[in-house]
């Protein structure tokens, strides 16, 4: 019940083409970053199921950038990550 009771942070729709690597990896994977807050994101992807929980979403194919997520929830082609340090 208490989880009926937080509040949601305030989403950004976005609807931005975005990149995901996977920690180590150097293979950027397209996805559409559909809402965004500042801890979170849902992404859209091809094939969410072959993602592991830790990755990092970027704007661009530049691995470096981006911020490390974990994902929180997947349902279908959508997926739910949080920003991680």
């Amino acid at each position: 019940m208490a989880a009926a009771n937080r509040k949601r942070e305030a989403r950004k729709s976005l609807r931005q083409s975005g990149w995901i690597t996977l920690d180590g990896g150097f293979a950027a994977r397209p996805c559409v970053v559909q809402d965004m807050s500042s801890s979170g994101a849902k992404i859209t992807v091809d094939d969410g199921s072959a993602l592991s929980s830790q990755l990092r979403l970027a704007f661009s194919r530049d691995a470096r950038t981006g911020r490390r997520c974990e994902v929180v929830w997947r349902q279908g082609k959508s997926l739910g990550v949080k920003f991680v340090q």
